[in-house]
């Protein structure tokens, strides 16, 4: 029986629902001036060869999430990053974040062996990079259950989900919210009107995308889109930071 265009957003809404609501750690977002954190899910190669060296351009540095059961693979999103593209990022000075090793599908996936897929990527990472530690994570594909949002709270300082929108107030740590580009790449102006919301609001925007090239899959966007909402989020007057740094510099504002 297929589902009824009804009961899929009656279902959409309830799975935002349930991450949103469930398990909160809360984190007030009390500052004078806005952030903005730029982020890749995935880690496809073009995320940091086009989008990194993009950010390079004005002295920024993004947040990368990875799932090394793909590194090297064709996905969806574009060849995965190499090895050697670990180098690379480190010398930028970006962020590595984590998004399970297999990329498993934060919903359908039962929350021990979401778990058992963090553990995993984490052991990967160090056998690369011995002593090297994941401080952030996202979720892939979908919002995550309210048992596996417990679960992965114990391993992170935070965690990103989606939900179109910017953080302010009391946000969440365990689900921040993040903007995903491809969802406007054809209407520019509609993330330059988050922008400006989010300098007005003083708030925490996290944007969020995956590939970075000039003929994008539907998860990713063009370079000259790109390279103009990171001048737009520059000319805001925003400081832009990854994602731990943002949490970082927010919480030492917030305790002063």
């Amino acid at each position: 029986m297929v589902s009824s265009p009804f009961w899929a957003r009656v279902q959409s809404y309830y799975i935002r629902s349930m991450a949103r609501f469930f398990f909160r750690r809360p984190c007030v977002t009390n500052t004078q001036i806005p952030f903005i954190s730029f982020t890749f899910d995935d880690f496809p190669r073009s995320a940091l060869l086009t989008g990194g060296a993009i950010l390079k351009r004005f002295g920024l540095t993004g947040t990368y999430y990875a799932s090394f059961g793909l590194m090297g693979k064709q996905a969806p999103t574009g060849l995965i990053f190499l090895p050697e593209d670990l180098k690379e990022l480190q010398e930028q000075g970006h962020e590595l974040g984590c998004h399970t090793f297999g990329h498993y599908d934060s919903w359908k996936t039962e929350p021990s062996v979401f778990e058992d897929s963090i553990i995993e990527n984490r052991r990967a990472l160090n056998e690369l990079i011995p002593g090297a530690s994941f401080r952030s994570f996202s979720y892939p594909i979908n919002p995550p259950r309210a048992r596996t949002k417990r679960r992965v709270s114990q391993h992170f300082l935070c965690c990103r989900g989606g939900g179109q929108t910017f953080n302010v107030g009391k946000a969440d740590l365990n689900y921040l919210l993040a903007y995903f580009l491809e969802k406007s790449r054809d209407d520019a102006e509609a993330v330059k009107h988050l922008i400006d919301q989010n300098r007005q609001a003083r708030g925490w925007l996290i944007l969020a995308t995956h590939d970075v090239c000039k003929a994008p899959s539907p998860f990713g966007c063009t370079p000259d889109f790109f390279e103009d909402i990171v001048q737009y989020a520059v000319n805001s007057g925003a400081q832009i930071l990854p994602v731990i740094q943002a949490w970082e510099a927010l919480r030492a504002s917030s305790s002063e």
